[in-house]
């Protein structure tokens, strides 16, 4: 999605001019880079122009990104909107229709297509965690620094100045832009000792954080279409491609062997990736989280909600408020002299003195 927008050619890795010779691309580089509310549903629009069937390639036809009580992921608005005005339901109602369509599933509605397949291109994690250091590696001697020397003067300089700089929308929020935000509003300004430190920090930073984003790919496809399959998702063929001197025997003739075998109607002789999970669960079961307040569509997804992060931190949350509330009454509830000694009784005529005054 930032391949839309101008600058940062490296970091979005941008197809090349030499490429583009090659293969024409389209809606490369057409957003001003201060834009930061273009959205899938524009992007979606604007590609219509170039091809038609452009909207029709999602598998399942599900919102592109208000909250969603199914999933508890947020959604665009204007998507929100736009779904409202072409149906006259709102967005959380037109996805538990979709869940509960024929072929639909806890993941969402049903496919577009029928017979598709999904070609999972995997390699050993250490295997992978070396390329991609090499890849921040190449980035660098591709000319990377000076890409975002350029394109901070440019776009960004001005918005630290004034203490405005946003790296959560738009362009900004790339991978290897905010990691080297100390380096770029310092250079020039510090000790070359401080610069080149500063800068040493922002390379090992966009190397994790590249890992890091790399794991969580794996973890989507492996929650998508391992751990919690729906009644319709696609079979997985996973190619690995730790070693690429064995391309030809382990990735490209397994894959077009697979695809031939759809295209032909018959099975392929590999064997869909598959993981272990009880088929009597429930994948459609309706579960209402009221700590939470979101829905949960199927057994195992609640689950998994029940043991997260999310539940467990509104779960303490909320038994703090009750806490604190229980605390609350118990104190107005007990008068200031609650707890002083009952004073002895003293003659009648003091107490019906007192009694007066009291009154």
């Amino acid at each position: 999605m930032q391949n839309v927008y101008e600058g940062l050619d490296i970091i979005t890795n941008k197809v090349s001019a030499q490429e583009q010779r090659i293969c024409r691309h389209h809606m490369i580089s057409f957003v001003d880079p201060l834009v930061t509310n273009y959205t899938v549903v524009d992007f979606r629009n604007r590609a219509t122009i170039y091809l038609p069937e452009t909207k029709f390639l999602l598998l399942w036809e599900e919102p592109i990104i208000t909250l969603n009580l199914c999933s508890g992921k947020f959604l665009s608005i204007p998507r929100s909107l736009q779904v409202f005005e072409e149906t006259g339901i709102s967005h959380s109602e037109f996805l538990h229709r979709q869940h509960a369509e024929e072929g639909g599933g806890p993941l969402g509605g049903p496919l577009k297509f029928s017979n598709p397949c999904i070609l999972w291109l995997h390699a050993d994690q250490a295997v992978l965690d070396e390329r991609l250091d090499k890849r921040v590696d190449d980035m660098l001697a591709a000319g990377l620094l000076e890409e975002l020397r350029d394109f901070h003067r440019r776009y960004n300089q001005e918005n630290v100045s004034e203490n405005s700089q946003d790296y959560q929308h738009g362009i900004f929020q790339s991978i290897g832009f905010k990691e080297f935000h100390e380096y770029l509003i310092t250079e020039g300004k510090c000790t070359l000792e401080t610069s080149n430190q500063l800068l040493k920090k922002g390379i090992e930073a966009l190397k994790q954080v590249t890992k890091r984003y790399a794991r969580k790919q794996n973890r989507w496809v492996k929650n998508r279409f391992l751990s919690r399959p729906g009644p319709s998702v696609p079979p997985v063929y996973g190619l690995e491609v730790s070693d690429v001197s064995k391309w030809k025997e382990s990735v490209l003739e397994p894959a077009l062997e697979i695809v031939q075998s759809f295209i032909q109607g018959r099975k392929p002789t590999a064997t869909p990736i598959k993981m272990p999970y009880n088929e009597a669960e429930n994948k459609r079961s309706y579960h209402m989280c009221n700590i939470c307040d979101r829905i949960i569509i199927g057994d195992r997804e609640w689950a998994a909600h029940i043991k997260s992060k999310s539940h467990l931190n509104q779960l303490k949350k909320r038994r703090r408020l009750d806490s604190d509330a229980v605390n609350t009454i118990e104190s107005q509830s007990i008068s200031p002299d609650h707890d002083k000694e009952p004073k002895e009784k003293g003659s009648p005529g003091q107490n019906d003195q007192e009694l007066k005054c009291s009154i």
